[in-house]
């Protein structure tokens, strides 16, 4: 895409890391029950960043990039509306079968987000 030479690595990497917690942020605290309340905040995250993400892209003329980030921050918004006003969840105490779920989540991000991230950014020439 364009757009990365425009913007210093560090930056990509920082908003690429940002992105991933935000999902872990969505995920997480619902499954475990443990401060819910983290879920819609980690989408309203979510939401700022897409709105920001498609304002970066209209200013620098890439409209093809724009519905994606409109539709990926309207589902982030539909979440913090579903979880903080029309259903949010209980808080309950520790679970070892939520833990243990959470934990293999964690490993199936890690695995599906960072491995083919590192090893793009590690053997692949740009």
């Amino acid at each position: 895409m364009a757009w990365y030479a425009a913007v210093p690595q560090p930056l990509i990497v920082f908003i690429g890391v940002c992105e991933v917690l935000g999902g872990v942020g969505l995920i997480l605290p619902a499954m475990t029950r443990v401060e819910p309340k983290l879920t819609p905040l980690a989408a309203v995250g979510l939401t700022l960043t897409m709105v920001l993400a498609a304002g970066f892209h209209i200013t620098r003329g890439e409209y093809a990039l724009v519905p994606a980030n409109l539709l990926l921050g309207g589902v982030a918004a539909f979440i913090v509306v579903g979880r903080w006003r029309l259903r949010p969840i209980a808080p309950a105490p520790i679970a070892t079968s939520r833990v243990l779920k959470s934990l293999a989540v964690l490993v199936a991000l890690a695995l599906l987000t960072f491995a083919p991230t590192w090893y793009t950014m590690t053997n692949v020439q740009f």
